[in-house]
């Protein structure tokens, strides 16, 4: 691997949060561990963005498993960019959908997924998801351990 300069990076740096998904720049780092197949989870509990119709906030509970190759997200630009949605109108799908993509697209991992378990609005959650392809065999693959919404029923 070649030697990599930090210096571009977000971290370590004052930074301003980012009006938008679009706006926001994602840092990636070199994979010390590259050579081995291993999961990491980013897990965003508090996740928010806004209804693209009323403007009403809607909030979800995100788990992003990934098997990295050669990158890893770096951890502040990922903080940055979830960030960004909330004054971001989009439906749930898209919210879970793009940020699934864009992480794919910027780290060519093994694999990648990402669970969007959204809170109900109207009555009905909407839980999205989405993955890159088929999993590596050889990986541990844990449940993402957010229970099914039940309600009162």
């Amino acid at each position: 691997m070649t030697a990599f300069d930090a210096s571009s990076l977000q971290l370590g740096h004052e930074t301003i949060y980012p009006k938008s998904p679009d706006e926001a720049r994602l840092d990636r780092v070199p994979n010390p561990q590259a050579d081995t197949l291993y999961l990491a989870r980013f897990t965003v509990p508090e996740f928010t963005s806004l209804c693209p119709v009323t403007g009403q906030p809607d909030f979800a509970h995100l788990v992003i498993d990934y098997v990295p190759k050669d990158w890893l997200v770096e951890s502040k630009s990922l903080k940055l960019y979830m960030t960004s949605f909330r004054n971001h109108g989009a439906f749930h799908e898209d919210c879970t959908v793009a940020i699934g993509r864009r992480l794919a697209d910027l780290l060519d991992p093994h694999w990648l997924r990402i669970g969007g378990y959204w809170y109900p609005r109207g009555g009905i959650p909407i839980d999205v998801f989405w993955q890159s392809g088929e999993p590596p065999k050889a990986v541990w693959i844990p449940d993402q351990g957010v229970a099914s919404y039940r309600g009162r029923g």
